[in-house]
């Protein structure tokens, strides 16, 4: 397995940097790596439940990038460390279009939502949401979690209360959680004010795919909608 991946140039590299810190604004964890084909797909968890009983969706953000290498592996690892890891990278460049490398971080193998891999294939198109509904809806769930967690909140009520809001459904979009649209606004996929965004479904997964990435969301077989 690869312990490093390379990609086509210094500004490619900086774009994963700006995704990895939006991300790391979410919840500075873990995110997953999948390698192959000509392509870095790069999975980050944005909400996913805490245990059994939790009955949160997953939201992952998902963007991809290309690969002039054949690197393929699949690993997950800590959010901080591979940031740190380009920025050391960065510092190396000598020519902005040339190809640049970074060195894997060790593996994370605790990382529950990392268990669930959305497919590649079989995505039907289900309708379009509004970029509009999409970051008022994310912006006053912002506020409300603000709101209703004060300083020094015990994790467990901070979680429970942004699973109550994120978990909750759009309005005129009820087969999409709020979390999806918070999703898409913080990670940056929100460029474009006036976007019609596609929604397409499989199985028990939902996929938002704006011009600057995906949200996926695993959600229970009784919420799709078809």
């Amino acid at each position: 397995m690869s312990d490093a991946f390379t990609l086509q140039d210094s500004s490619t590299l900086a774009d994963l940097r700006t995704y990895l810190g939006r991300a790391g604004r979410i919840e500075d964890g873990s995110v997953r790596l999948i390698a192959g084909g000509g392509v870095l797909a790069v999975y980050a968890a944005v909400l996913y439940p805490a245990g059994l009983l939790d009955e949160s969706p997953t939201v992952l953000g998902l963007r991809t990038f290309a690969l002039p290498s054949k690197d393929e592996f699949d690993v997950v690892v800590p959010l901080g460390s591979l940031i740190r890891r380009i920025e050391s990278a960065e510092a190396q460049v000598r020519d902005a279009a040339a190809t640049v490398t970074v060195g894997l971080p060790m593996q994370v193998n605790s990382v529950t939502w990392a268990a669930v891999s959305p497919p590649r294939g079989g995505w039907g198109a289900l309708d379009t949401v509004a970029a509009t509904l999409l970051e008022s809806t994310a912006r006053g769930g912002i506020h409300e979690v603000a709101e209703a967690i004060p300083d020094g909140t015990g994790e467990a009520i901070v979680h429970r209360v942004r699973s109550e809001v994120w978990g909750r459904p759009i309005p005129e979009a009820d087969h999409l959680p709020a979390g999806a649209a918070f999703a898409a606004l913080t990670l940056g996929f929100l460029a474009d004010v006036d976007e019609s965004i596609p929604v397409f479904e499989t199985g028990p997964w939902t996929r938002l795919s704006t011009r600057r990435g995906h949200v996926l969301i695993k959600r229970r077989a009784w919420t799709l909608g078809r």
